[in-house]
């Protein structure tokens, strides 16, 4: 299946070229224990060939389906992003930076599907939760946020008393 997510680089030649990507469920399922399991995204390589190395731009865009982290409802997110990816050839060493890679030079294809994955998952904002409406009112489910509530620590009810002369300090 990550087959579907290369381009051929042995024989490419020099200037630019422009490669395309359709990127469904399956894609996910190749990642065990991911956190998404549903999307509908593209993925748009623009590739510039030069003698020395291959200067890449990726461009995803679509939407994934992802847990709510305020009431682990699904929702669908949509995802955006732009990343660069430079590939040289000769011997793998140690690479320092994570936007260059090395591959041996009688390699004939490289395989995107890891670099894919890993540009959608840098995409996703830290804190993920349902839009809220056209009135600014939020669109997580009213039950779960309502179990919630019962559980939620009330400020109400006072501190416990042996704590008083801890803030004292704290305060000072």
């Amino acid at each position: 299946m990550s087959g579907l997510f290369t381009i051929p680089i042995g024989g490419m030649k020099e200037g630019y070229q422009s490669f395309d990507f359709e990127i469904g469920n399956e894609f996910f399922e190749l990642f065990e224990g991911s956190e998404i399991s549903e999307g509908v995204l593209k993925a748009c390589v623009n590739a510039d060939k030069r003698s020395s190395h291959i200067d890449l731009a990726i461009l995803i865009d679509g939407a994934v389906k992802i847990s709510c982290d305020r009431c682990l409802g699904i929702f669908s997110l949509p995802v955006h992003c732009e990343n660069r990816l430079m590939v040289q050839f000769g011997k793998p060493d140690d690479e320092n930076d994570p936007d260059i890679i090395t591959i041996p030079a009688d390699e004939h294809e490289l395989d995107l599907c890891h670099y894919f994955y890993e540009y959608i998952l840098l995409a996703l904002p830290i804190k993920r939760l349902h839009p809220d409406d056209e009135n600014g009112n939020s669109t997580c489910d009213p039950e779960m946020i309502s179990r919630l509530k019962e559980h939620m620590i009330r400020d109400d009810i006072g501190t416990d008393p042996r704590w008083d002369g801890l803030k004292k300090i704290m305060n000072n």
